[in-house]
């Protein structure tokens, strides 16, 4: 296909990236494509010596990007979202080609990656510190930030390149080296921006350890997170994996921004703009076919509309489009694999197991690839299966009176990432916005669980992580804070008072 030759993606291609060329690496993993499972192309795989030299390469590129004013550090961030905007239609047929979301919607994770390199120029003369007043006379006390070294980046399929450049070009303007882990589901994407980011590090005769890929599965994960050389580990993935990286990452008193599982609601209040949240609601439970962390997963509505919201949401599934992500009409592409396809099965079973019932869809379409029919299914918040993430189009519809039980029946989950809430009334607008309103990370009033601008941080409470990635002061997870007292005096005063006379 034209798009993976203008990315420079081969038959078999290097799964390693430090400056050397390591294809001949016998150890190789194949990407297949979900728009119909056939094979895209080889990777080879990182072993155990190639990270070693990663590390090294990384650490190396430390020395020399740590010394860059950070305004200049911003410029090559600049020329890597331009060379972003030069490849954004064949990065986009890519993410849509390897992992499955619609083409519209893989321009949007590219357009995502550019939003943040145009951000973080901005950000890399924003590196600010704090003046603070000294006790003691004629001494000044200020704070300053300062590089933190490597930062490990270990990716989903979901968002096989945007969450990287969350991370990679906030971490580059901080002035830290990276080495990024993507998916062993997605890992042309990896090798694509790879070779985009290199080609600009050639350009302005910089080290290309300052941009690291390594390729593999659990193993090479496990290898950054034991690693103390890797201060700070950002990872995005299930709650189960962010648990045993917290685990290893905390026992080293590493640090780490843990981007986990969302679980996110929707409630709809008797007095919602129907319309509104009923196309919010679509959005954020097909799109990407249920796949993104801030999918919305759970919809909580007034006992007054549900029967009329329902039978809209149902007349609107009838007619949802699935196919080809990449032509233009499709509204929903495949799931990723086999696997999903599976977990989608069971869940649905499960939850009628337990008393719920399917309304709408979940059928297994019979066609190459992985393509399901988004469910519907009318279910208690409490139910187990409820109460876990599925990561497929599913959507629970639970039924409320008050707004005390809406919310509790929102907050009634492990999860704590996105949330939305439809009405047109302030009070309940503002009550959801409030300390004992939504616990999550991110909370909405009248927009839906996804699509998240990358201007605010991104990130969840409770057992997504309390990570924080993007926008806003993000940035000060990347680097360590120094406090600095300066004494210009001709005395030696202690704080406190004390004396100590020698």
């Amino acid at each position: 296909m034209d798009f993976l030759k203008k990315l420079g993606i081969e038959g078999v291609n290097a799964g390693t990236s430090t400056g050397r060329n390591y294809l001949e690496s016998k150890n190789q993993i194949t990407s297949y494509t979900p728009v119909d499972g056939k094979t895209i192309a080889n990777v080879t795989t990182t072993t155990r010596e190639q990270y070693e030299e990663v590390v090294q390469a990384s650490q190396e590129a430390f020395k020399v990007w740590r010394e860059m004013p950070a305004p200049q550090r911003g410029e090559i961030v600049r020329q890597i979202g331009d060379k972003l905007r030069e490849f954004k239609e064949p990065l986009g047929k890519l993410v849509t080609y390897e992992m499955g979301k619609i083409y519209q919607e893989g321009l949007g994770e590219v357009q995502e990656m550019i939003d943040i390199c145009d951000f973080a120029v901005g950000l890399s003369r924003q590196l600010y510190g704090l003046t603070m007043h000294s006790e003691r006379p004629n001494h000044r006390m200020y704070e300053q930030w300062h590089p933190m070294g490597t930062v490990g980046i270990i990716s989903a399929f979901n968002f096989p390149v945007a969450v990287w450049s969350w991370n990679a070009m906030i971490a580059a303007v901080c002035g830290d080296t990276m080495i990024w882990k993507g998916s062993e589901k997605t890992p042309l994407c990896g090798i694509a921006i790879q070779k985009i980011v290199a080609k600009v590090l050639k350009e302005n005769d910089l080290p290309e350890g300052i941009f690291c890929l390594v390729t593999g599965d659990r193993e090479v994960g496990e290898w950054m997170t034991e690693d103390e050389r890797i201060p700070l580990i950002s990872a995005t993935g299930s709650i189960r994996m962010g648990k045993e990286v917290a685990k290893v990452v905390g026992g080293r008193l590493g640090k780490t921004i843990l981007e986990l599982g969302g679980n996110n609601a929707i409630i709809v209040s008797e007095n919602a703009d129907i319309e509104m949240a009923i196309r919010a609601t679509v959005f954020g439970a097909v799109g990407t076919c249920g796949q993104r962390c801030t999918s919305t997963r759970r919809l909580i509505i007034h006992e007054s509309v549900y029967d009329q919201f329902k039978e809209r949401l149902l007349s609107i599934y009838e007619n949802v489009n699935i196919g080809n992500p990449l032509e233009p009409d499709t509204l929903v592409g495949p799931m990723i694999d086999q696997l999903a396809v599976d977990a989608m099965q069971n869940a649905l079973k499960q939850v009628e197991k337990e008393g719920g019932k399917v309304i709408f869809g979940g059928e297994v379409l019979d066609r190459d690839g992985f393509y399901v029919r988004p469910a519907i299914a009318e279910a208690k918040n409490e139910f187990e299966i409820v109460q876990e993430e599925t990561f497929a189009p599913i959507l629970y519809l639970i039924k409320y009176k008050t707004i005390d039980e809406a919310m509790s029946y929102h907050n009634g989950v492990k999860q704590g990432l996105s949330s939305a809430m439809f009405t047109l009334n302030m009070r309940e607008a503002e009550n959801f916005l409030s300390t004992h309103g939504s616990d999550c990370g991110i909370a909405n009033i009248n927009i839906g669980t996804s699509g998240a601008e990358i201007g605010g941080a991104f990130g969840g409470e409770k057992e997504t992580g309390g990570g924080r990635e993007s926008g806003s002061d993000a940035w000060k997870a990347y680097m360590r804070r120094q406090t600095n007292t300066i004494n210009w005096s001709e005395e030696l005063p202690l704080a406190q008072g004390i004396s100590f006379d020698v």
